[in-house]
């Protein structure tokens, strides 16, 4: 088995089931006491929530980048940034590893693909519906058409990430205003919705609608399982 890499802690509360799930993945594939190999690296969210809004992007590049370097040092295989919005920084956390960086948009290309899904609505933080470092790479790489909400249901899904689910509070209402956004994106013609920020399926899962979802913290984990058990 090789050794996995998570950068977390953006928010914790999403890299708490990055290790729920990559476990639970290798438990049902390798047998009921058996775990993944996995190195850690959790950042302190408050300075990047706080650099991330001032737009100092290059100062979390840099930061990113030596806590991958932190955790190659450490043994891992391979680097998974368990965040959508820091991935606007993953070329130079790449650019800065000597081992595999498994990149959040390649899963949910992957599948919408295998699928047949040709065009996606997306749900994430404002820095991730309203620049294309992951939209633009499914368009590129993965010829798939992206769409978001407007301005104001952006505003609300952006709001309730920062100031609930990274906090850990869920609240019914918040539910409810994002299933309406989804209803909205599908009614656009979108195939099926990218639940685009990791903290996103704390509140909203498949059962709580009939529109196809692509949850990014379960692809990824998947492909970080995936890599591995590769023998």
């Amino acid at each position: 088995m090789r050794t996995i890499g998570l950068i977390g802690g953006m928010s914790w509360e999403s890299s708490a089931e990055y290790y729920r799930l990559i476990n639970r993945a290798v438990r049902d594939r390798l047998g009921p006491l058996r775990s993944a190999e996995i190195v850690l690296v959790s950042v302190d969210f408050g300075p990047i929530e706080r650099a991330q809004h001032e737009g100092r992007w290059d100062d979390l590049a840099a930061m990113l980048a030596a806590a991958a370097r932190r955790l190659e040092a450490g043994g891992a295989e391979c680097a998974v940034l368990c965040t959508n919005t820091m991935h606007k920084v993953a070329e130079t956390i790449e650019v800065a590893l000597s081992i595999p960086f498994l990149h959040i948009a390649d899963p949910v290309g992957s599948t919408a693909r295998a699928v047949g899904w040709k065009k996606l609505g997306l749900l994430g933080t404002a820095f991730t519906m309203e620049q294309d470092f992951l939209s633009g790479r499914l368009e590129r790489k993965f010829e798939l058409e992206v769409v978001t909400p407007p301005a104001p249901a952006r505003a609300t899904v952006h709001r309730v990430v920062y100031e609930e689910l990274c906090a850990g509070v869920i609240r019914e209402d918040s539910r409810a205003a994002y299933l309406e956004i989804i209803d909205d994106l599908a009614g656009r013609g979108a195939q099926a919705v990218i639940l685009g920020c990791t903290e996103i399926p704390l509140l909203i899962q498949q059962n709580h609608t009939d529109v196809p979802l692509l949850d990014t913290t379960a692809l990824h984990a998947r492909a970080a399982a995936d890599f591995a058990l590769v023998s």
